[in-house]
């Protein structure tokens, strides 16, 4: 079996054709680091982990010395077909970092995908004891905040390029946000799935306001997503037990701590896992399954990051399933791919390589 040499970190800056714009934070770049685990026989698997200062706090540069003082000594020199405790190691090695051990982690897993001959979803089907899926998974798209016409004007455009499913960025006013998401569903018309994503923008009581408005306008929203700030679990259940629309956690969860936390307090009716703030794949795998096990409905989300990240996720995606259409639009957002094959888009569908592995070779 082939054994890890060695592991390469290195900055990528990918510019997007549309600035990305919640209510926390406005970027008109994907800033990330691309993680490279290396094996003895001339395999590459690829791992990434993006910058949100905003959500997580970690940036690419914590995120290398985390990748090379840490985590690429306890895997450099092992044997891939050892990846379980590889995985516990690198979990364990230091307090949170998580994009970095996603990484590092998916990079492993990369490595032992291509070295099997298996594209990375049907890794992890096998993992999961799964039959092996279809390698194409649904996804909304995120319409960035703004003013009413604005997201209006871009929810028409996202619906025209073949998306049903549209992820509207509010939580900026809630004096007004009401307004944005009835401009979208009058532009759009009944038929198009309309989610909401706060971003931690509404005060519990300002949540409920907005989501009684919203109900008795009679706008047909899917869900809403984060409505209240992250540590303050107790508001999210109480805004989920006085709104008839379903609550999702986002960035109150994390990893299987946090959510254990939601399911004790009846927090949320789902959940969005996202791969850079569990930890890496194999968490993400047990997230779903604890969910759907506590009745909660279920999500894989992207952050911002780019082809490699989307990838491992949407393969999350397509090996075990979500309860409802995931939020893997990242990489559409990129001015062009930096990479060489990875994941494409087409008509709302994310359509994954057939290749082994992510199916990605990284930028020279």
């Amino acid at each position: 079996m082939p054994v890890v040499g060695s592991v390469h970190a290195r900055a990528l800056s990918v510019p997007l054709h549309t600035p990305f714009v919640t209510a926390l934070r406005r970027t008109s770049t994907i800033d990330t680091l691309l993680v490279e685990v290396r094996t003895d026989d001339g395999i590459t698997g690829l791992g990434e982990a993006p910058q949100v200062w905003a959500v997580t706090g970690e940036s690419v540069a914590g995120a290398a010395a985390c990748v090379q003082q840490v985590l690429a000594p306890l895997i450099v020199g092992r044997q891939l077909d050892d990846w379980a405790d590889i995985a516990a190691s690198l979990a364990g090695a230091c307090a949170r970092n998580f994009g970095a051990k996603a990484a590092v982690e998916t990079g492993l897993l990369d490595a032992l995908a291509r070295s099997s001959g298996l594209p990375f979803a049907h890794l992890l089907a096998d993992i999961a004891g799964l039959p092996r899926p279809l390698l194409e998974v649904p996804t909304d798209v995120t319409v960035s905040a703004g003013e009413p016409y604005e997201l209006a004007s871009a929810a028409v455009a996202r619906v025209a390029e073949g998306f049903g499913r549209l992820k509207l960025k509010v939580g900026t006013d809630a004096a007004t946000d009401v307004a944005r998401v009835a401009a979208v569903r009058a532009a759009v018309g009944p038929d198009i799935g309309i989610r909401l994503d706060a971003n931690q923008g509404w005060t519990p009581e300002q949540a409920v306001d907005v989501i009684v408005a919203l109900t008795a306008a009679g706008l047909g929203i899917e869900l809403v997503e984060q409505p209240v700030p992250a540590d303050d679990v107790e508001g999210l259940a109480w805004v989920r037990q006085r709104a008839d629309v379903p609550i999702m956690a986002d960035e109150t969860v994390y990893g299987e701590r946090e959510l254990e936390r939601v399911i004790r307090l009846g927090a949320a009716d789902a959940v969005n896992v996202k791969l850079a703030k569990c930890g890496g794949p194999l968490t993400a795998l047990r997230m779903l399954r604890r969910a759907r096990e506590a009745g909660l409905g279920t999500m894989v989300g992207s952050m911002m990051e780019s082809h490699v990240g989307v990838a491992a996720a949407a393969s999350v995606v397509a090996a075990v399933g979500t309860s409802s259409v995931s939020d893997l639009d990242a990489a559409w957002w990129t001015a062009a791919s930096p990479y060489v094959g990875g994941p494409s888009y087409e008509r709302g569908m994310v359509k994954l390589p057939t290749t082994p592995g992510l199916g990605i070779s990284a930028p020279r």
